[in-house]
């Protein structure tokens, strides 16, 4: 039996239900398996209820079930150039079953492969109300992976997909009006946040630097990121050498694991690899750095850039994704133009010739984003579940939040 749900005065359940349904998840390292991971922790901290369906990871994970969490595993199989991670297959009957069963307000769908597609399929043909993420550019990805020619059909059923939704969420006001543009509908701003506890200044460690070779006046060149041919890698291996010729003694530390990681282990011993790292040794790492160069084209926000700007490091970026939305040139960090490579070299080259720039862009960025905490995040995605339910929920022909005694 479900116990009666309150409700707030406009008549919508004050404890929502809600089935969010993800191709990634933590523990696994990833944009969006971290973003998906404060999602569910801020909702379930405000009392909603989380389904989540996801993959199975690996042939010993079980499902986990607290108070206001509990997941459903479903078969998943490797996505190419990207083995550590599942794409989900096919479920929709499994699905339908499910929320027949226990029927959630509002299916929330993070990801656009089978999984959420049969999630799609199946919320509609129940009439429950659902929205979804754009968390990555996959069509932008097909140049990097050899299938150039698939991307007007990924970018085709990518649109199509979110136009079947109430909404689809963005982490940017220039994203939204990009996808507006290309015909996609009721595109909504919710942004993210970066936890300031865990990542800031004071994590720098004298015991990490010394390890890559550096003392208090060595200039430290971080990238944090998956090493994959979409991220631009060569661009800021290229850069660093331009930077190391102004400065002799700076050294360039790569944080991350990925595909192209070996071949680029060979073929720059000098750049210190720290391989995948999290949370708190993540944090240091960040922290110890002095420059955070980032070249990469191809995201849709990129956490990484408001992670190094909190944690006090000076940055240089290309003019757009969460770099557009928080850097002001030369006041707390560098932008440059999209795509132009070689003023990207040009400024990372300039900057580490000027230590007093350094240190006053780094400040300044660990300062503007100290307010960028998860909680009023999560409060614009409260409101946009909400306006969801609002606008939807009575449309499909259910009555309206009905308080079930089921």
């Amino acid at each position: 039996m479900r116990l009666m749900m309150t409700q707030n005065e406009e008549g919508l359940p004050r404890r929502l239900r809600i089935a969010l349904v993800t191709e990634t998840y933590i523990p696994e390292v990833n944009g969006v398996a971290i973003t998906i991971g404060r999602m569910v922790h801020g909702l379930c901290e405000r009392g909603h209820e989380i389904h989540l369906i996801r993959p199975r990871q690996h042939r010993n994970d079980s499902p986990a079930s607290d108070p206001n969490y509990r997941e459903t595993l479903v078969r998943g199989m490797p996505i190419p150039g990207y083995p550590e991670l599942k794409s989900g297959l096919p479920a929709k009957g499994r699905l339908l079953g499910l929320w027949k069963e226990e029927r959630p307000d509002i299916v929330h769908i993070a990801t656009e492969g089978p999984l959420g597609w049969s999630a799609l399929a199946a919320a509609k043909k129940l009439g429950i109300p659902v929205s979804t993420d754009f968390h990555t550019n996959f069509h932008s990805y097909t140049k990097h992976y050899g299938i150039g020619l698939l991307k007007w059909p990924i970018a085709a059923y990518l649109k199509h997909f979110h136009n079947r939704a109430a909404c689809t969420l963005v982490p940017t006001h220039e994203l939204q009006n990009q996808l507006s543009e290309a015909g996609y509908r009721n595109v909504e701003v919710v942004s993210r946040g970066v936890d300031t506890r865990l990542f800031n200044p004071a994590r720098r460690s004298a015991e990490l630097r010394a390890s890559w070779g550096a003392d208090d006046s060595t200039p430290v060149v971080m990238l944090v990121s998956r090493l994959a041919p979409e991220k631009n890698l060569g661009l800021a291996i290229e850069a660093f050498y331009r930077m190391r010729e102004a400065s002799p003694d700076a050294r360039m530390v790569l944080v991350g694991d990925g595909p192209a990681r070996a071949g680029l282990q060979k073929q720059h011993p000098d750049i210190f690899f720290a391989g995948m790292q999290k949370g708190e040794r993540l944090a240091e790492h960040y922290a110890s750095g002095d420059i955070f160069i980032y070249p990469s084209l191809t995201e849709t926000y990129g956490n990484v850039t408001i992670e190094a700007m909190a944690s006090g490091l000076a940055m240089v970026a290309f003019d757009y994704a969460a770099a557009r939305q928080h850097i002001v040139n030369d006041i707390n960090g560098v932008l440059v133009p999209m795509g132009d490579e070689r003023t990207f070299v040009l400024q990372a080259v300039l900057l580490i010739e000027d230590r007093q720039r350094m240190a006053r862009l780094g400040q300044a960025a660990h300062e503007a984003v100290r307010t960028q905490g998860w909680n009023h995040i999560m409060n614009q995605m409260e409101s946009m579940l909400l306006k969801t339910l609002r606008t939807e929920g009575t449309s499909n022909g259910q009555p309206e939040f009905a308080a079930a005694t089921d």
